[in-house]
């Protein structure tokens, strides 16, 4: 299974409110990308909800949760560790309280 770690990074904002809460659900792309073997996946919450972010393979097979519990609003960078998957292309999908958001390419490359 690919590891996980939260990490505090500086993010590129969709609009946010003068408090510096996102306005909306936003999903970035990940970066480095390609990348070899890690990435950091930032998204932005509007408001405090159940997220779920996961991670499929190119058959869409889900190959990881990266996220999967209440997340307060705001924005979050997850680091995702694929050292233990072969090259590839993969998908990343994040859900906001059951709905589907947003769903990002990467591409691994060892």
């Amino acid at each position: 299974m690919a590891t996980v770690k939260f990490v505090q990074t500086p993010t590129q904002t969709n609009e946010t409110t003068s408090s510096g809460i996102p306005e909306s659900y936003f999903l970035e792309q990940n970066f480095p990308n390609p990348f070899n073997p890690s990435t950091i996946i930032n998204y932005e919450l509007r408001i405090r909800n159940f997220v779920m972010l996961k991670v499929y393979d190119i058959a869409g097979r889900e190959v990881a949760t990266l996220v999967n519990e209440i997340m307060p609003a705001g924005k979050h960078a997850v680091e995702f560790n694929a050292g233990n998957l072969p090259s590839g292309v993969y998908f990343y999908s994040l859900y906001v309280d059951g709905k589907q958001i947003g769903v990002k390419r990467m591409t691994l490359v060892k």
